[in-house]
């Protein structure tokens, strides 16, 4: 039983790394009860979490388990996650307890990246060109009919995971089973499981957007760095609070149209788009709050609270989007000299640190061992620096300083 006065109750699927999440979970608690349903027990989270919930797996039949049990005991106001393999397990506590949110078929187009191709081809979307195959030779026979290069990916992976740019035949054939085997849980099993994508030309951006009773607002744009080649990874944003696409109703309307298309109602979604000489062109829609902290970025440069946007959203609360303040804020990833490095000593040189740096973080600890991409991705970081300036230069000479600031010092090689 829910007693007047108490905060409202919300159910929040997982939790994520700490050092990417946790500002999340504290804004979230100044609101709203928070009870994590996981498959681990709580450490991190427990100084902002009112209850949890230890289910044997996160699948879908778990969660809704404990969600059953967890809304007979008191009233549920909302449901959310922010993890891209446990968005439906959302959708589907939030379809059957009756509150607010996208429908699972929605979420489920967002995450099978073909099903999203399909729904915006239907509606005329500028896309890339796309083919999904089921082996090698279906993958030569979609490049030669869309024209080398192409990008292959997983259907269904996130976080750039087995997404290569490939220049021809001969390199098709030596990344397509690694981008074809790359391991996703909760996600069904596709006789043809990899898209082969037309390459696009252009600065490649993310887009992170509130969606109340169908409504689109994009709220951050983040303007990616991206590194080591031929693959995708994320090496650093920038958010401008200013970012002249905000205001620009074509873009906007092109937002609105997307997310029509794919049947998003209610939640938050991470857009990633190229801006090419011919206009935007949609790359994917991700059911959730961006990772890489881009929402933290978007928080200090905006004052728009995404944990609390969201939230409010999951309960059918109008969400607050109104941005309170304008600056520009980024983060810089730092990755290993090589592969199977041997983490002695890491650490920032805390004097050599601008005044515009908020956050210079480790990310591994000594006896640790990691690898840049493509052996080691989000796990392979070794440390991160974000930094809050009045102009986008004065915001990346401080993440220069902060990378030029980090001491690491690796065994040798194993």
């Amino acid at each position: 039983m829910t007693w007047a006065g108490q905060k409202p109750l919300l159910l929040v699927i997982t939790n994520g790394l700490q050092d990417y999440r946790e500002y999340l979970l504290r804004s979230l608690c100044t609101r709203y009860r928070v009870h994590l349903i996981n498959d681990t027990e709580p450490s991190w989270e427990r100084p902002y979490l009112d209850g949890f919930t230890l289910v044997p797996d996160t699948g879908a039949d778990a969660v809704l388990a404990a969600a059953r049990k967890i809304a007979a005991e008191e009233s549920v106001s909302g449901v959310m996650s922010w993890h891209e393999e446990h968005i439906v397990q959302a959708a589907l506590v939030a379809e059957e307890l009756g509150l607010p949110g996208t429908p699972p078929d929605a979420v489920r187009r967002c995450r099978d990246k073909f099903a999203t191709r399909t729904a915006l081809a239907a509606e005329g979307i500028a896309q890339p060109g796309f083919v999904v195959v089921g082996n090698l030779d279906e993958a030569r026979a979609a490049a030669d009919k869309l024209g080398f290069p192409v990008v292959i990916k997983p259907r269904a992976a996130g976080g750039s995971q087995g997404v290569v740019l490939v220049a021809d035949a001969e390199e098709l054939a030596a990344h397509f089973v690694t981008t074809r085997d790359v391991p996703v849980p909760h996600t069904p099993v596709f006789d043809q499981g990899v898209l082969v994508e037309e390459y696009v030309e252009g600065p490649e951006i993310s887009v992170d957007s509130v969606v109340h009773r169908g409504r689109v607002t994009p709220l951050f744009v983040g303007r990616k760095e991206v590194g080591f080649p031929p693959y995708f990874e994320e090496t650093g944003h920038i958010v401008d609070g200013a970012d002249p696409l905000l205001a620009d109703p074509d873009f906007r309307r092109m937002m609105q149209a997307v997310h029509t298309a794919l049947g998003c109602t209610d939640g938050w979604t991470h857009t990633e788009l190229k801006l090419t000489a011919r206009g935007p062109r949609l790359i994917e829609v991700n059911g959730r709050l961006g990772g890489d902290l881009i929402p933290y970025l978007g928080l200090r440069a905006t004052g728009v609270d995404p944990g609390l946007a969201t939230a409010d959203v999951a309960c059918g609360t109008e969400p607050v989007t109104e941005a309170t303040k304008q600056a520009v804020a980024g983060v810089r990833f730092c990755y290993p000299p090589h592969d199977d490095a041997l983490i002695e000593a890491v650490d920032f040189d805390r004097a050599g640190l601008p005044d515009e740096i908020d956050l210079a973080v480790p990310l591994v600890a000594p006896g640790d061992v990691v690898s840049p991409p493509r052996q080691g991705l989000i796990d392979g970081r070794v440390a991160l620096a974000t930094a809050v300036a009045p102009s986008v230069d004065t915001c990346r000479t401080a993440l220069d300083r902060a990378q030029a600031a980090l001491r690491l010092r690796v065994g040798p090689r194993r």
